[in-house]
């Protein structure tokens, strides 16, 4: 059985989008690794699960957990290895473990847990809800949205992991974030 790669710290800040789908994760992640010619690590779980679905019409199950999260690390591992000064995630294995545990009824393999649980991030933004929802095949609990963004900010707590609130606009969550690493960054 595959495993999951180690992460690999490279010389570099790393920066997570975190919280439930629709909330504007890939959009904000994308346009700070522009705004700051960092390095960007797309969501594999969604490429992954968009091609179950197109072949098979299926959506995740239990047995795509292990995979989604061995793809999600070959592609952050391949980005702190850029030579970036900072890498955007647009989501981690934490998110990956909270999605597993809110679809099936508390289990989660127990690599990507304990992964979940060893891997560090310098930043966690915790996307709200306020985003309008766009559906798509794979996007299904448009009426969870606050008992989702409550889960996940419940997981940020637990774990002990740094984060702030982005709200607002596309423009007002550019300010907040870039104010906040700008300050942090100098």
């Amino acid at each position: 059985m595959e495993k999951i790669p180690q992460q690999h710290t490279g010389n570099c800040i790393k920066i997570v989008l975190f919280g439930p789908e629709s909330t504007g994760k890939t959009t904000l992640s994308q346009k700070l690794s522009e705004h700051y010619d960092g390095a960007w690590v797309p969501e594999f779980a969604r490429k992954y699960l968009q091609q179950k679905w197109d072949e098979e019409q299926k959506i995740c199950e239990p047995q795509d957990i292990l995979p989604i999260a061995i793809g999600q690390m070959k592609l952050e591992n391949e980005a702190a290895n850029s030579g970036k000064k900072i890498v955007f995630c647009d989501t981690d294995l934490l998110e990956t473990k909270v999605y597993s545990e809110s679809y099936y009824e508390g289990w989660c393999d127990t690599q990507v847990a304990k992964a979940a649980k060893n891997n560090t991030y310098d930043l966690y933004l915790l996307t709200y809800i306020d985003t309008p929802w766009q559906a798509d095949d794979l996007r299904d609990r448009p009426e969870q949205r606050q008992e989702m963004f409550e889960y996940f900010k419940q997981a940020l707590i637990k774990n002990d992991r740094p984060y702030i609130l982005v709200k607002g606009s596309l423009e007002e969550r550019m300010q907040l974030i870039t104010n906040h690493l700008n300050s942090i960054l100098i």
